[in-house]
């Protein structure tokens, strides 16, 4: 049932009272309440909290099919060094005699930790990128971890050779004006193309947030 409100107006010069009717809407049915009358938000919507949820667009090491280029050495090396010794021991060589079983033995287990070195330089980095920091782990033992926040990011770049493309990999470059990390490569990157355009809104995004504003001033 409608509710109203009767205020009384003193209008001069007329002997009948007039009064004006307004028809008030339930308190149900209002539209302002929990507005706001230092800013002028009328509250037609409840108030919202930042939204913090992390958000991981990758977590993990590079992967290994991105080292073959430098790391193809390594795997020539190693099978060199294993080759070597069994080459040496089936073929007539005269100075066989004089190389002690232990050498044979000791140039396979060299030659086999050279063939693992790709491996463990991917094992011994991780990357966790989410949609408000960079986390760069190293080491095999001993754990070092870098972060870098991502509205510290000044640039991201984006490189993939003809061979990245083939294996379906790339690299993304991000440059900063923190301090203690200025410039973090992201090597052997999965879908690296996808990251990169996600990582440059989510900069821009959070640059919004933070009221952080770049500006070219011509110097």
């Amino acid at each position: 049932m409608p509710e109203y409100r009767v205020n009384p107006v003193n209008a001069p010069n007329q002997p009948a009272r007039v009064v004006r009717v307004e028809q008030v809407a339930p308190a149900a049915a209002r539209t302002d309440v929990g507005g706001d009358p230092l800013t002028g938000d009328e509250g037609h919507e409840p108030h919202k909290p930042a939204d913090d949820t992390e958000q991981v667009y990758y977590e993990g090491s590079p992967l290994l099919r991105a080292e073959i280029g430098r790391g193809i050495w390594w795997v020539l090396l190693g099978l060199v060094i294993i080759a070597a010794p069994v080459a040496i021991y089936f073929l007539n060589v005269s100075w066989k005699p004089h190389l002690a079983w232990w050498v044979f033995a000791a140039a396979i287990v060299v030659g086999l930790c050279i063939l693992m070195v790709p491996w463990l330089r991917v094992k011994s980095i991780a990357y966790k990128i989410s949609n408000y920091r960079i986390d760069v782990e190293h080491g095999l033992i001993s754990r070092d971890i870098d972060t870098l926040e991502m509205w510290h990011v000044e640039d991201v770049r984006f490189h993939q050779s003809i061979l990245d493309r083939i294996l379906g990999v790339g690299t993304i470059t991000v440059l900063s004006h923190d301090d203690t990390t200025p410039e973090v490569v992201l090597r052997g990157l999965p879908n690296p193309k996808s990251l990169f355009e996600t990582l440059k809104q989510r900069i821009i995004a959070v640059k919004r947030q933070r009221g952080v504003v770049k500006m070219d001033t011509g110097g």
